[in-house]
């Protein structure tokens, strides 16, 4: 049985391999806790800040992370495009 993946995780027009969905799934679960610099993400998530910045702009193409720069680093969010959870 496939782990438990972000309905969010899955990108359209790409293949959805399983480390990409983990590492996708990591970083929207911690942005849904309100992280939103690339830095806390990655802190929080264990994943470095090479991939989070990775994942985070192909989410972007995909329209599932918005991000705002301030300085140096920008603020990422997530919208309301992508698979939503079903309530459990």
């Amino acid at each position: 049985m496939s782990p438990a993946y972000h309905p969010r995780a899955f990108l359209a027009g790409m293949r959805n391999v399983n480390r990409g969905l983990v590492s996708r799934t990591r970083i929207l679960e911690t942005m849904e806790q309100g992280r939103t610099r690339i830095s806390e993400i990655s802190e929080k998530s264990k994943l470095g800040p090479a991939c989070v910045s990775y994942h985070l702009k192909l989410m972007l193409h995909g329209k599932i992370v918005h991000v705002v720069q301030t300085g140096r680093e920008g603020r990422w969010t997530l919208t309301k495009y992508g698979q939503e959870k079903l309530p459990t």
